[in-house]
């Protein structure tokens, strides 16, 4: 029970904020249907609720599995069963990852149904499952991190080039949107239980980062393959959303619900699977551990569905409408204002990046203040959603304007910065781009997008959960430098 408390007030801290400041521009600047507020509201309790049951079912089960199977996979001497494990736990994992299926279905909703939700699902997650063996092989061999991720980003580069402009953005967004609640604490479980078992060398602590960095590519990777063959010749995205309220306050949930129940059932129905083969075969567990971990897959599965249908019936709308007619105004500035706004106190509520403050405090033995790495975090991701907005309303501005250079400095800094926080500064990203980022802004951004005569939906509506997850990986290798500089300048 107090460890559900914890988690719900985790949640609600990370939905308040948002929720305050719609309220705010409700009775200002972009007044909504009482309706279609009510439901924001009702959205936003089911949002806290479920992602609270979520990642405890996370804490119970998710992670758990992880280890096990990490630890498992380390025993291996056999090269193939731990590429054919990384296939499939890769595979399970990002099917099941909530911020994927929230900027899938957008995709969906964008395009039409020319890019189907569950088509972009399985497509990122073959990208996940493949560069997860990757990964294994990254860990159990002390293969460089750093050079590993040059090669990648330098074929990302590549693809991009041949990729049309919209789905440049959606590829990036996919890398940010899979390294969520679900994706980023079962990889790490896995990493750290190989990591600690590694039988041809000690086990360092920078080992168990990079992992997710290095299948957060595997997503951009795939996903720009699958732009250069679905045919987007002619195709206007649009967001279709009609923002008059004459459905009824609860229809929309009604309406969504059995849809998004099968598709969470179906998310997460191979994990459970592949664990209870695993049981039976491998771990043998005591009946009250596996009753433990079972019941924990089961909260995931029940706080999933509330999170998918919080979000899609009630959370998204408003924030559609939000932007919408911010972007309608006169002045810009105010929609500029309110998106940096957003990006700041998203970030100061996620609390992945109170962990992973603590983790670089510890790290640097406090040399790095937690005050500091938070401050830089909020006004990076800050910017990142503000030049988001910039990019809706001044046509001649590109994502590939912000991406290309963005990632030359991360990589640069790969070279110059302690290869500890290389690992922490790329596992980020999936930090930054929480479950906030990836349902109001994103709604927000794309509402902004729908009313400026200057944007493409496609290619302007997406690219924001890719500018949020790039921002940290510069600031923490940043950080690094400065940790650097302070032990050499005293002779640590």
């Amino acid at each position: 029970m107090n460890r559900m408390i914890e988690k719900l007030k985790e949640t609600l801290m990370a939905v308040l904020p948002v929720t305050v400041i719609v309220t705010i521009l409700h009775f200002t600047l972009t007044p909504a249907d009482v309706h279609m507020l009510l439901r924001f509201y009702i959205g936003a309790s089911m949002i806290v609720i479920g992602l609270a049951v979520f990642l405890l079912g996370v804490d119970l089960g998710v992670t758990p599995i992880g280890k096990l199977m990490g630890n498992e996979l380390a025993k291996s001497d056999q090269i193939w069963i731990i590429a054919i494990a990384g296939l499939l736990l890769g595979f399970f994992v990002s099917i099941a990852e909530p911020d994927l299926h929230i900027l899938a279905g957008q995709v969906d909703l964008v395009t039409d149904g020319v890019i189907a939700k569950m088509e972009l699902v399985a497509v990122v997650s073959v990208g996940i499952a493949s560069l997860l063996v990757l990964g294994f092989i990254r860990i159990l061999y002390n293969m460089p991190l750093y050079k590993i991720l040059l090669v990648l980003y330098l074929i990302i580069f590549v693809l991009a080039i041949f990729s049309p402009e919209a789905f440049i953005a959606i590829s990036f967004d996919a890398s940010g949107a899979t390294t969520g609640a679900f994706a980023v604490p079962f990889i790490l479980a896995l990493s750290i239980g190989i990591s600690a078992l590694k039988k041809d060398s000690k086990a360092s602590e920078k080992d168990s980062f990079g992992l997710v960095a290095i299948i957060s590519t595997g997503a951009v990777i795939t996903a720009l393959i699958m732009g250069n063959i679905v045919d987007l010749d002619g195709l206007a995205g649009s967001l279709n959303v009609d923002h008059r309220s004459a459905q009824g306050l609860l229809k929309p949930f009604i309406d969504k619900s059995p849809v998004l129940m099968l598709e969470a059932l179906i998310a997460l129905t191979p994990l459970v699977v592949l664990f209870i083969t695993f049981q039976f075969i491998r771990f043998k567990l005591p009946r009250r551990q596996f009753v433990r971990i079972l019941k924990g897959l089961l909260y995931a599965l029940i706080g999933l569905i509330l999170f998918l249908v919080g979000v899609s019936a009630g959370f998204m709308s408003l924030g559609h409408l939000t932007g919408y007619q911010l972007a309608r105004m006169d002045q810009s500035i105010y929609l500029i204002l309110i998106a940096f706004a957003l990006g700041l106190v998203t970030i100061l509520a996620e609390p992945a990046v109170y962990v992973l403050t603590k983790q670089i405090e510890d790290v640097t033995s406090g040399y790095i203040n937690r005050r500091l790495i938070l401050t830089a975090f909020s006004i990076g991701v800050g910017l990142a959603v503000a030049l988001s907005v910039i990019r809706v309303l001044v046509a001649d501005i590109k994502l590939w304007h912000y991406l290309l250079p963005g990632y030359a400095v991360a990589l640069g800094l790969m070279f110059i910065a302690p290869k500890l926080f290389v690992g922490i500064a790329f596992d980020s990203g999936g930090v930054a781009s929480g479950p906030m980022t990836a349902t109001f802004i994103l709604a927000f951004i794309q509402g902004a997008a729908e009313a400026s005569a200057e944007a493409d939906m496609l290619a302007d509506g997406f690219g924001m959960i890719a500018m949020v997850a790039m921002m940290p990986i510069i600031t923490i290798q940043l950080l690094g430098l400065v940790y650097k500089m302070k032990t050499v300048k005293e002779g640590v």
